[in-house]
């Protein structure tokens, strides 16, 4: 999908202010009896599996599938996959990953994507917003809903994991020509925030602080409410 990195235009904030606004009501099912709240998590997960088939079908049918481009080895696409075992079978591990790679990941994308306008007809104008709305929606429902929240322990293991991934995708990309992860080389289809960072592979290296500092960023709320928890003892 072609888009150009943009700040917070027009579409982005109102798919923001609508995201808000879905997961300050979805925060009430807090006091809902487990049933309700599986219900919840149910349809989120058909929900993000059902826009992915179709997302995938739409490639096909229109001659745009190839498995250098479509499987789901990026994070946020792999992320979307398995959130949907974590609203299931309410799967703490994965949910560590989709809170640091799926929050980190997706509202980069929400927030700086600008998706053409002359799209507007095409289903991949709104599947954008739809799947990362929807993998962000899933993780901070098990946060808000269900009571789940990452660790220090959390942050670690997201961080070796996805090292350990990247290690495994980076010779899948020289197999198969493949640019997953964005490891061969910078995305030449759309702007990103690549493009100002050094050639490769340098910019690993400064994807690799950046990785790190969102994900300081994306724990410092837990952080502070365990600081406070402490000194109030």
């Amino acid at each position: 999908m072609n888009y150009d990195l943009q700040i917070l235009n027009l579409p982005n904030l109102f798919a923001a202010l609508g995201l808000i606004g879905i997961n300050r009501w979805l925060a009430r099912f807090k006091y809902a009896d487990e049933a309700t709240k599986r219900l919840v998590r149910y349809l989120l997960a058909i929900g993000l599996w059902v826009d992915e088939i179709i997302w995938h079908y739409w490639n096909y049918s229109q001659g745009q599938w190839t498995i250098q481009t479509m499987l789901p080895l990026h994070s946020c696409s792999l992320m979307i996959w398995l959130a949907g075992f974590m609203l299931l079978f309410k799967n703490y591990r994965i949910y560590e990953f989709g809170y640091f790679l799926g929050l980190g990941g997706a509202t980069q994308i929400l927030l700086t994507s600008r998706v053409p306008l002359d799209l507007l007809t095409q289903y991949r104008y709104f599947q954008v917003f739809i799947s990362h709305g929807l993998l962000i929606t899933s993780v901070l429902y098990m946060t808000t809903v269900e009571g789940f929240r990452p660790t220090w322990g959390s942050l670690l293991r997201v961080l070796i994991g996805t090292n350990l991934y990247m290690a495994i995708i980076f010779p899948l990309n020289l197999a198969i020509g493949s640019n997953y992860m964005f490891l061969a080389y910078k995305p030449e289809e759309f702007a990103s925030i690549l493009d100002i960072l050094p050639a490769w592979p340098y910019y690993i290296l400064y994807v690799e602080m950046l990785g790190i500092l969102v994900f300081l960023l994306l724990y410092l709320p837990f952080a502070i409410k365990d600081w406070r928890a402490k000194v109030n003892k």
